[in-house]
Order: structure tokens, then C-alpha cells, then sequence
């Protein structure tokens, strides 16, 4: 429900802050008082346009805040929290700041927001009916919904809405299937031949790396088979290698470790290097009778290089990106021999999907069509009882040729204000006062299932006095039921039946007017229900007038 409103430098407004209660909330007040301009502060925050001609003359910037207590309306904490916002204590503020200089501003709890996510958060918490266009029965989505709701079908919608959604799903893999699989076969010879360029080719991982230093030994045979023969010879073979200096120092050096034991652990070394000497010398020797000078050997390898480099440049730059290339052209055109499988398996599905749809969206519509009759068989009885004779009201569905997300139908909410009149879309009812009364029929006998707490009726007793007032006052509290209402009338009956009355007054605030509103009790509500009656508030008779009217309302 909506607990606190409060306005500051809007319009006349300087400072306002409205506590609202549960039930019927009347605000009454003389005309010219500010009672719209109230309301017209509360659609802000139903995300209505922000202008700067809006802010009090002399001000910086207009403000209007609305706490909302959302403790009985899971779905619109569902969406704060969505939004990225935290409740507090089941509190929801809502907040818009125009500037006098146009920049306008959002705040949800205290945190900036967009002024987009403050009407979202609002309408879904306030239904305003007059001159203004937040009104879900105006919305074809939530008159869709409503009649779902109305007719008990709304679990059918959803099912609906989720096999519309797998549908869409599955049209989508099998679109973007069918080009993978037209983009893969118009390359398909282009692969197969890169495939069997780089397979032909029978390359092994670090082959090139291997090849390079084959080649180094076959172009350097000769010098590798001198060099190592002339170091076999000098460390080995030769009188005076160095096998044999080391091992004349080291027979020397075990003679003096006898005199000196620290000696010994250089003998130890020496052996060592005198031990390695000798395997270098020896397999040098071996090394060089192995060096083969092969031309023919040389002329393949650098033959395989050749080939090698061009697939390097082709698809490297190294050999390891050459394999990989055929891996992934492997791996295409495998796709493609799986192509076929694969959609045959999406369109079977598909199909399935389909005519899951349309059995659910058939269902649907029969139970729509159901509730359509139904809803317009209650609603229009009521319509004669608020002023509106000769009306009639139709809940109407479209056919589609195509099953939608919201199923076979389209569903439109249609109203003839005269008798003979063709029925036309609630937003072309032309008078407020008619369109605030239809919404109350339409509320009164939808409360039961439509979501939205708050409801504000603006302009609801144009034009209507007498008996139909009374049955105005009786449908406004009957809603008020279920729902909390916010109400401007100049109907003494439907004051005198609300839970709060609120009167809204001019006064003057440091010699510039300004609207101020009170809460009546008492004597104050009589003599207020007195003035609106139309006699003299100050008189007996108007204030027993008065007195009677409020203890009918009460009984």
C-alpha cells in the first residue's frame, strides 16, 4: 500500500506530505484547491514525463516521494531486487527530482536509478485512473494477463509462453545450423584439398627442427669428421695426448699424497678428468668414423625442408600451427558428415515443439473465449448502476494466423459509452469522468485477481450526483476492499464513505499561496461533508445532513 506521499515545490505545492491509510482514501477540497495537481505529482513516479514547468516559481527543483509498503506484493519486491535494489523493512521508496533547469533525476531506496525503473516499479505498484495514461486496463498485455487471471487460465498462458519460447529456441538453432552447415559445404573442396596437402604431406611434430640439424651434418661432413679426428688424436691417440700428460701428473700426485693427505682429494678429481679425457678421446675417434658425406641424403633433406616451408608459409608460421590447421580442417569438415544428422534431429524436435504449441495455444483460446463471455456478462450490468446506461463492454480476441508468446490471440478491452455506438478500445473513451467509471466496474469486479495495490481515480463523479453517486461510493468501497484507493471527488458520498479523508486547501506561505492538505476528524470531516453537499456548512440542517450521510456509510 501506499503509506506516505510527499511533494515539495511542485506546482503550487511548497511542502505536502499526505499519510495514507488502507481502505478508501477520499481527497476533497474546493476546485482550484491543488487536488489534481496531487495526483498529477504522483504520476511522476509512474514514469509520466518530468518538465521543468512543473517546479514552484522561485525554486530549484521540484520533488515527490512515495513510500510503499510491499510486505503483500512478492512480485514487486521480486523486481527491485531484480533491478539491483534492497528492501528495507518491506519499505519501497520511490523518489523523482525535476530541476528548474530540466535535469531530472530518479533515486529507488536511496540509490540513483533511471526514471524508467521508477515508473516500472510504480506501475506495478499504482493503477491511476483520469487523465493519465498509467492504467493497466489501458495496456493490451495487462488486459491479456487480467482475462487470464479473470478465467483461471493464466497457468495455460504460461505454458504458452514457454513452448513459444522452446519453438523460437530450436527455429534458431536449426537457422544457425543450416548456415554453419551452407558455409562449411561451399568450403567443403577447399578444405578436402588443404586436408590433403598438409596429410600428404605425412609431417611429424618438430620434424622441420630435426631436418634443420640433419642438414647442418650432411653440408659440414668433411669438416666433422676432421675436427673430431683431430681431437681423438690430441686428447687419445697421440704419444703425447693429453691421456697420457694427465696420467704422468696423476701417478705424481699420488706420490706426494703420501706425504700429504690433503692431497688426496685432487687425486680424486684428477682421476676424474683423466677418466673423462679418455671417454671424449675414444668416442671422438668413433664419432669421426661414423661422419658420412651422403650428397644424395643432403639433396632429400633439404628437398622435405622445402616442402615443409611451404606449408609453414601457407598455414604457420610454425610447424606445430601447420598440424593444428589440420586438425581444425579435420574438425569441419567432420561437422559437415554430422550436419545431416543433426538437423534431422533439430527438425523432429522442432516439429514436436510446434505442435506442443499449438495444442497448449488452442487450449488456450478455448479457455479464453470462455472467459471473455464471462467477463463481459458481469462487468456490463454494473455499468448502468455508475451513470453509464446504454453502455455495453466486450472483451474481444483477434485470431492470429501465427501462435504467439502470448498465445493464438490478441485480447482488447472494448467499451460503447451509448447505446448504438460501435464498441471502441478503452482509450478512446473520451470523457474521464466515463473512463474512470468503467475502470471501477472493471476494477470492482476484477479485485479479486488483479495484482496492482494501489488504485487512484481522478475525475470518477464528473458529471454524476444522486442515485448514481450513492453507487459510486458503494463500488469505490467495495473495492477498497481488496485494494487501497486514493480518490479526488466533490461526491459528499464517496467521502463520506472513505476510511481517511484528506482536505486539500489553499493558503498563504511567506505571501505566496500555496496548497496545504489536512486530515478531518469529527466535527471538522462533518462540516467539510456539509460544504459539499451544497448547503451551508455552518447550519444544523447541512451538518445533520451530514451526520446522517456518514452513519450510512458506516453501517
Amino acid at each position: 500500500m501506499l503509506v506516505e506521499l510527499r511533494i515539495r515545490d511542485y506546482a503550487v505545492v511548497e511542502d505536502l506530505a499526505l499519510e495514507l491509510s488502507p481502505g478508501l482514501n477520499a481527497l476533497t477540497g474546493e476546485t482550484g484547491a491543488g487536488k489534481s495537481i496531487i495526483v498529477g505529482a504522483l504520476s511522476l513516479l509512474l514514469g509520466e514525463r518530468a518538465s521543468s514547468e512543473v517546479v514552484r516559481t522561485g525554486a530549484e527543483r521540484a520533488t515527490v516521494e512515495a513510500v510503499f509498503d510491499v510486505q503483500d506484493v512478492p512480485a514487486v519486491a521480486t523486481l527491485a531486487d531484480d533491478h539491483g535494489f534492497r528492501l528495507d523493512d518491506d519499505l519501497l521508496v520511490l523518489r523523482r527530482e525535476v530541476a528548474a533547469e530540466g535535469r531530472n533525476r530518479a533515486w529507488v531506496n536511496g540509490s540513483p536509478a533511471t526514471a524508467g525503473t521508477v515508473g516500472a516499479l510504480g506501475s506495478a505498484l499504482v493503477d491511476l485512473h483520469g487523465q493519465h495514461e498509467h492504467q493497466t486496463l489501458l495496456r493490451a498485455p495487462d488486459q491479456r494477463a487480467i482475462l487470464d487471471a479473470f478465467g483461471g487460465c493464466t497457468a495455460l498462458a504460461e505454458a504458452v509462453a514457454e513452448r513459444y519460447t522452446r519453438v523460437r529456441t530450436l527455429v534458431a538453432e536449426l537457422e544457425a545450423r543450416e548456415e554453419r552447415r551452407r558455409e562449411v559445404a561451399a568450403r567443403a573442396d577447399f578444405l578436402r584439398f588443404q586436408l590433403e596437402e598438409i596429410d600428404g604431406a605425412g609431417l611429424a611434430p618438430a620434424e622441420d627442427t630435426a631436418l634443420e640439424s640433419e642438414m647442418a651434418r650432411h653440408e659440414h661432413a668433411e669438416e666433422l669428421a676432421q675436427g673430431a679426428a683431430e681431437i681423438h688424436v690430441e686428447l687419445y691417440e697421440s704419444e703425447a695426448s693429453v691421456l697420457d700428460r694427465l696420467t704422468r701428473e696423476l701417478g705424481t700426485l699420488e706420490r706426494l699424497a703420501r706425504f700429504d693427505g690433503e692431497l688426496s682429494r685432487w687425486v680424486e678429481e684428477l682421476t676424474e678428468a683423466r677418466h673423462l679425457v679418455e671417454g671424449v678421446g675414444r668416442r671422438m675417434g668413433d664419432y669421426a668414423s661414423s661422419v658420412d658425406h651422403d650428397p644424395e641424403r643432403l639433396e632429400e633433406v633439404r628437398t622435405r625442408l622445402d616442402r615443409i616451408a611451404r606449408l609453414k608459409r601457407k598455414y604457420g608460421p610454425e610447424l606445430a600451427d601447420v598440424l593444428e590447421t589440420a586438425q581444425r580442417v579435420r574438425a569441419e569438415l567432420a561437422d559437415l558428415d554430422e550436419a545431416d544428422h543433426d538437423l534431422k534431429r533439430i527438425r523432429a524436435e522442432l516439429d514436436s515443439a510446434r505442435s506442443a504449441l499449438a495444442t497448449a495455444a488452442a487450449e488456450l483460446s478455448t479457455a479464453r473465449t470462455r472467459a471473455a463471455r464471462e467477463l463481459g456478462a458481469v462487468v456490463e450490468p454494473v455499468l448502468p448502476e455508475l451513470g453509464l446506461d446504454g453502455a455495453a463492454f466486450e472483451a474481444r480476441l483477434t485470431r492470429h494466423v501465427d501462435v504467439g508468446e502470448g498465445g493464438a490471440e490478441s485480447v482488447a478491452f472494448l467499451v460503447a459509452t451509448n447505446r448504438g455506438f460501435e464498441a471502441a478500445p478503452l482509450t478512446k473513451v473520451a470523457s474521464g469522468g466515463e473512463l474512470s467509471r468503467i475502470m471501477l466496474a472493471l476494477k470492482s469486479v476484477l479485485a479479486g485477481v488483479d495484482r496492482v495495490p494501489v488504485l487512484v481515480f481522478d475525475e470518477i463523479d464528473a458529471g454524476v450526483g444522486g442515485v448514481i453517486a450513492n453507487a459510486v461510493a458503494h463500488k469505490l468501497a467495495e473495492v477498497a476492499a481488496r485494494h487501497q484507493v486514493f480518490v479526488v471527488t466533490h461526491l459528499p458520498q464517496v467521502a463520506s464513505h472513505a476510511t481517511a479523508h484528506l482536505l486539500v486547501e489553499k493558503a498563504a506561505s511567506r505571501g505566496r499561496t500555496t496548497t496545504v492538505a489536512r486530515r478531518l476528524e469529527g466535527g471538522a470531516r462533518v462540516e467539510e461533508i456539509a460544504r459539499m453537499l451544497g448547503g451551508d456548512p455552518e447550519s444544523s440542517t447541512s451538518r445533520e445532513h451530514a451526520k446522517e450521510l456518514l452513519a450510512a456509510s458506516a453501517r
